[in-house]
């Protein structure tokens, strides 16, 4: 198991991920797309995870949506009146109750809405399913969501392709936001947006989590928001954890050769500035076929020839920051 699934952290932890695996395939080379994935979600906390396409950030969180089942490892959630409740280990019947409390923002606000319904029926949908604003209290709860993400109450009676990209994304959150739940995956809810839309969402989403102490897990490839969004990080790479660490230690001081790499590939804004880490070379390996020991090793250009079977467990290396390195000259 990870290293840091078990080193103390301090603050409340809502979720608990430990040694968690996502294997597609069988025989003697699935796809591992999550391969022994271990962190926390601490309670109103922002939890940002990045990785190149491919590295498993989406699946980690459908994994902890139950939208796919986990091939191993404990995935706990500690805001039910029960304590910590694996969710890895429900069936899907058992997990229903807790579907209320724990919601999904998807990537493309064009395909997550349906075409047919009016939003009114988007919306009331999500509250039939779990019971809630039934009646009379139905319609001025629609109303009031639509408010919350700042749209207008008489956008209810609208179909979905009367709206903009980042009208639909409101409205993609205002469903999440529909059955109070205090934990929500933010499955990389910017990427299909226009980027003079992208920094409202994104101080939208900061402010509904202060107002309803919510935690998030935002997923992103862009280093600029998660810096702007998140508390803490994790960095993937290969369905592997690189780095975990407080946003302002992870940004100042990167322990990893993998997360340099990424912040160097970031654009710069002063074309005269020249990059002092160079940019990765080659492609992401099979994660059919990971590298042995370090999976980065194939593209680190300080990789030795330990690196192949060295142990890749998390090791602490500053407070609250772990890396997967043995090395410590680099």
């Amino acid at each position: 198991m990870n290293a840091v699934a078990m080193a103390p952290a301090p603050g409340d932890n809502l979720i608990e991920v430990r040694g968690l695996r996502k294997y597609f395939g069988s025989g003697t080379h699935p796809v591992r797309a999550v391969d022994d994935v271990s962190f926390a979600i601490r309670r109103g906390e922002t939890l940002g995870l990045v990785g190149e396409s491919g590295s498993g950030k989406s699946t980690i969180g459908r994994l902890l949506t139950r939208l796919v089942d986990p091939t191993a490892g404990q995935m706990l959630y500690h805001g039910g009146e029960a304590g910590g409740q694996d969710l890895a280990g429900m069936s899907q019947g058992q997990f229903r109750p807790l579907r209320s409390k724990i919601q999904i923002i998807f990537q493309d606000p064009y395909a997550s809405l349906n075409p047919r319904m009016r939003i009114r029926e988007v919306l009331g949908e999500a509250l039939d399913t779990h019971g809630q604003a039934r009646g009379a209290a139905r319609l001025p709860r629609i109303h009031e969501l639509l408010t919350q993400v700042g749209l207008r109450p008489e956008h209810a009676d609208r179909f979905p392709h009367e709206f903009s990209g980042g009208q639909r994304q409101r409205i993609g959150i205002a469903r999440a936001l529909a059955v109070q739940p205090n934990f929500i995956v933010a499955d990389e809810p910017l990427s299909a947006l226009d980027v003079s839309i992208q920094a409202q969402v994104v101080n939208l989403l900061g402010d509904l989590k202060e107002q309803l102490g919510l935690t998030l897990l935002f997923i992103s490839h862009d280093l600029d928001v998660v810096e702007y969004l998140c508390d803490r990080v994790v960095v993937l790479y290969l369905g592997r954890v690189m780095e975990i660490a407080p946003t302002s230690a992870l940004y100042a001081n990167p322990a990893h050769p993998y997360t340099r790499a990424l912040l160097a590939a970031a654009p710069i804004p002063d074309p005269a500035q020249r990059r002092t880490i160079p940019l990765l070379q080659g492609d992401l390996p099979s994660p059919a076929n990971p590298p042995s020991g370090c999976v980065f090793r194939t593209r680190c250009p300080h990789a030795v020839a330990e690196c192949a079977s060295a142990d890749m467990a998390l090791r602490p290396v500053g407070a609250e920051h772990w890396k997967a390195c043995w090395r410590d000259d680099i």
